[in-house]
């Protein structure tokens, strides 16, 4: 009897805990996702115009969130019409066949400092997928929240930059993506 009102307890707990994740949608005022390859050793830096980021998260409890990210590839601007005219190809993103980049956790958990948090998830770009974890700030006032952070995926786990680009002496083999995106509790 007492393994049935522990293991009762147990569940009350982890559904409670549930409950108490917030659900979170972006505001793309002021929200941004960039990324840093490297051409000859040199920053070249870029950005997906069209995403979209969703949470169900509490930041005292983070067991049980969740973030979800869309990204339209084909938003990406390297400033430069000729690179963005190349990254559209099949050797790069290839946005004809692969118009949706995508990550997914389901796994969030506290870092250090406080207020820092990783999120362990598949990141699917390209029809490749890979686990990646996504260390994040969290900073909440009143309904609203931003989160901001970085990472780097190193890019021919991917498939991107193939054929002549597959070499890492002209391009380098790391790219960094940061992000800075303001959120709004969903009522």
């Amino acid at each position: 009897m007492k393994k049935l009102v522990c293991l009762a307890m147990l569940l009350c707990s982890a559904a409670l805990q549930l409950a108490q994740a917030a659900d979170w949608k972006m505001d793309p005022a002021g929200s941004r996702l960039g990324f840093i390859a490297t051409f000859e050793k040199t920053p070249a830096p870029g950005v997906f115009k069209i995403f979209d980021v969703r949470m169900g998260f509490d930041p005292e409890t983070p067991a049980g969130s969740r973030l979800d990210v869309t990204i339209r590839v084909a938003s990406a601007d390297m400033a430069n019409a000729d690179i963005n005219k190349a990254i559209a190809g099949a050797d790069w993103f290839d946005f004809a066949r692969h118009a949706q980049a995508e990550f997914h956790a389901t796994d969030i958990r506290r870092s250090e400092p406080p207020g820092r948090y990783i999120a362990r998830g598949t990141l699917a770009l390209k029809g490749v997928q890979q686990p990646v974890e996504v260390p994040f700030t969290w900073n909440a006032a009143g309904e609203g929240a931003t989160m901001e952070g970085e990472f780097t995926v190193k890019r021919a786990s991917f498939g991107i930059g193939t054929g002549e680009w597959a070499a890492t002496d002209v391009i380098g083999p790391d790219v960094t993506a940061k992000f800075r995106v303001h959120l709004r509790k969903v009522p």
